[in-house]
């Protein structure tokens, strides 16, 4: 299938699917005789789990870790777990960390009368950085 057919069937984009190529976590395409893109069966379904993993938020590195576990079938699954649980972790600290924003942010409007004076403590707050 061409590009198009595998972006659509993958939920990839073409331009993703290209990047993907470049930086090796999918192979090369083979190309037809015109010169476009050939794409397998296999190469859209490895294209699927790179946006399931993204999806996860798992970063391109360790994408790249979970592909190489997947094509091992001497894989210790606890590798995998250790990824899984790691990425978790670090999107706790991320929520914490957004929730503290949405708290600060909350705080800051209720603060701030929002009608015709010029006093702000929200740009206030963002003019002491």
């Amino acid at each position: 299938m061409n590009i198009g057919q595998a972006a659509q069937a993958s939920g990839v984009s073409q331009r993703m699917i290209r990047h993907y190529e470049k930086i090796g976590l999918i192979p090369v395409a083979s190309r037809r005789e015109s010169g476009y893109r050939d794409y397998s069966d296999a190469d859209v379904h490895r294209l699927r789990f790179i946006a399931n993993a993204r999806d996860l938020g798992f970063p391109i590195d360790e994408i790249g870790k979970l592909l190489d576990l997947w094509n091992d079938r001497a894989r210790s699954s606890a590798e995998v777990k250790a990824l899984a649980t790691a990425r978790a972790e670090e999107l706790r600290r991320k929520a914490e960390a957004l929730e503290a924003m949405r708290r600060t942010l909350l705080d800051l409007a209720g603060r701030c009368h929002g009608d015709a004076r010029p006093d702000c403590p929200i740009l206030e707050s963002l003019a002491k950085g």
